[in-house]
């Protein structure tokens, strides 16, 4: 496939980016993608069923999104709460590139995306919006979840969507029984082959 190399931090092939019409909060917008990065062509699955599934975010704070791809997590967050503050990461140089890109288009000055090592280390989420990078392979996946989900604030939520076959039962059982005390790991909601599973830092 096509984006089997967008885990990759310079992808393979030159960087022409492509017009994309995708709906964002509630409303048609025009952006670009490109070739080499995760679902070059539309919203994925998984992502559609993360935004049409969570709760409202809260009107401020800080919001986090893991694996940011051309920006529609991220994107969607600065729009829902132009008042705080979203971080979007990723390994993928052209990701970055386009979620900044895109965040501009939109008019977005509140969206800084940043190789996951630029991020200071001192700074906490009040909200996670996910779809991880399951097909990283599980050591890999574990590692990237417990570096972004023990710096959730108190009273602070990540939601995750990750499909049934791909292991979604299996990583919320590991989750609840790795991540530290004052944690809750629970099953948000499923929808089609996919589950949303919250994850909630006791205030």
């Amino acid at each position: 496939m096509e984006s089997a190399h967008y885990f990759s931090s310079e992808p393979a092939g030159e960087f022409i980016r492509k017009p994309l019409t995708a709906v964002l909060d509630g409303r048609e917008r025009s952006l670009h993608t490109s070739t080499g990065i995760f679902s070059p062509d539309a919203i994925d699955k998984g992502t559609t069923i993360l935004l049409d599934e969570v709760p409202e975010p809260p009107a401020e704070g800080s919001f986090l999104d893991i694996g940011c791809g051309w920006g529609p997590i991220a994107l969607t967050l600065a729009l829902k709460s132009p008042a705080a503050r979203v971080t979007a990461v990723d390994v993928n140089q052209r990701c970055l590139a386009l979620t900044t890109e895109n965040a501009a288009t939109l008019g977005l000055e509140n969206v800084a995306a940043s190789l996951p090592q630029e991020v200071d280390p001192q700074l906490g989420f009040d909200l996670i919006w996910s779809n991880p990078p399951i097909r990283i392979g599980k050591a890999e996946l574990h590692e990237l979840l417990l570096l972004w989900l023990p710096r959730l604030n108190p009273g602070g939520e990540a939601f995750l969507v990750v499909q049934k076959n791909l292991g979604s039962d299996s990583l919320q059982k590991w989750l609840a029984e790795t991540l530290p005390g004052g944690f809750a790991v629970s099953r948000f909601s499923t929808s089609k082959s996919f589950r949303v599973l919250k994850v909630v830092r006791k205030g």
